[in-house]
């Protein structure tokens, strides 16, 4: 039966016998750790000599360990090992050796560090095993299926901004999947992938922005207000949103927001439903022969509302694809905008509905067709129009990309409709 213990090593003289890549990883650890290495080997290999560390090239003696706090004793020689670790025994000092650890005092667990978590392992001698267990866990924290929520609130919280991905949740990052499972308090958006909101902590507080059509929801100004004082407050705040939190999402302001009151933010990207949805439709937004570029545009507005700033002449004219977001209530105007401005009517054009989901339909028609084809399917968002020549390529790929299965209760993100 052994002892676990950490120990902090911040400025305490740790020595390392040996020379070579065993040693080499000690004292990149204990370096790591803000130890004072000093290396004592004949031959040194030139990635440990390159480290800042003491080294002493010459053979090991009597009086190395002097003040030492901790010796690993890393040769490729037992008689050597063996004699670090009696003199340690001798002076009090605890011995790591490399080489044979039943003779060994103490021992290098696998470790599993994932910010403020350190998880270490050791596996009854068997190193290859325990090799693999730190991997298991060391993704299991990485993607928050370990119970890593914080459960001491800080003086001062932060702001997580988290792209959930364009509907399926098996899109949103792994890094996404950690700061919710650390999360106190979760803003999320109407078109977040809901569906991963059922596995935080019965305590969390799951507050719903809102931002549908004609319903009542948080202003933009509310929701800046409500991330700072969460965060002001200790907690940890994460503000989920479809897609990528800054394709539309609005996430520069909430950033902004953060920058003023002076509460620490991250950003983590999200697959924005611009490329993914056509994407699982079998239509990839740029293919060799085709077209070499794509334009992303929010068409919320009617294109002769005095407040619409897209520039629908360069469209009509350039991009070899069109990306549409927030199109549906609005492709009649869109389509007869484009046009009026020179995009041949007989251009291939798609829309994608709950796009990267079971629930995933595809109308196909012309640009000049597709809003009353649109309205005779019953379209609705969220939805995803393409525009563009890569639209055939759907067909000729042979059967649409199979959607991942996920619960008929999520609900996709491919379409911003309201949130501007």
């Amino acid at each position: 039966m052994t002892y676990p213990l950490m120990l902090d090593l911040r400025g305490r003289r740790v020595v390392v016998v040996g020379g070579g890549r065993v040693a080499l990883r000690r004292a990149r650890a204990l370096l790591a750790a803000g130890a004072l290495v000093h290396v004592i080997a004949p031959q040194v290999d030139p990635a440990l000599a390159g480290l800042e560390v003491t080294v002493s090239r010459r053979e090991y003696r009597d009086g190395d360990l002097a003040e030492a706090w901790l010796a690993h004793a890393a040769t490729s020689d037992p008689a050597v090992n063996a004699q670090v670790a009696a003199d340690a025994q001798r002076l009090r000092i605890w011995c790591v050796r490399a080489d044979d650890a039943a003779a060994s005092a103490a021992w290098t667990p696998a470790v599993a560090r994932d910010g403020e978590i350190t998880v270490a392992v050791t596996a009854g001698g068997d190193p290859e095993r325990a090799k693999r267990l730190r991997a298991a866990i060391a993704f299991a924290l990485a993607e928050g299926a370990l119970p890593v929520r914080p459960r001491r609130r800080s003086a001062l919280g932060r702001v997580a901004l988290v792209g959930g991905g364009p509907g399926d949740p098996g899109l949103l990052t792994v890094r996404g999947r950690r700061l919710l499972a650390e999360a106190d308090v979760v803003v999320a958006d109407r078109l977040a992938p809901r569906d991963v909101l059922a596995g935080l902590d019965p305590d969390v507080d799951v507050i719903d922005a809102g931002k549908a059509p004609h319903a009542q929801h948080l202003t933009q100004e509310q929701i800046n207000t409500l991330l700072v004082e969460r965060a002001r407050a200790g907690q940890r705040v994460v503000r989920l949103k479809g897609g990528d939190p800054f394709v539309f999402g609005r996430g520069g302001e909430e950033a902004l927001a953060c920058v003023r009151a002076g509460v620490p933010f991250e950003v983590v990207p999200g697959v924005t439903s611009a490329v993914a949805v056509p994407a699982c439709a079998g239509i990839p937004v740029t293919h060799r022969g085709i077209t070499q570029d794509f334009a992303v545009v929010s068409a919320h507005l009617d294109p002769s509302h005095p407040g619409a700033t897209v520039d629908w002449e360069a469209l009509a004219t350039g991009p070899g694809t069109l990306v549409l977001l927030i199109a549906v209530a609005r492709l009649p105007e869109v389509a007869r905008e484009l046009v009026k401005r020179g995009r041949d009517a007989s251009t291939p054009a798609a829309v994608i509905c709950d796009g990267t989901t079971e629930r995933q339909q595809v109308l196909v028609s012309t640009l000049g067709r597709v809003a009353d084809d649109a309205a005779a399917s019953g379209v609705r968002p969220p939805a995803v129009v393409v525009v563009g020549e890569v639209v055939r390529l759907r067909e000729a790929l042979g059967q649409e990309v199979p959607a991942r299965e996920v619960p008929a209760r999520g609900v996709p993100e491919r379409d911003r409709l309201g949130a501007a």
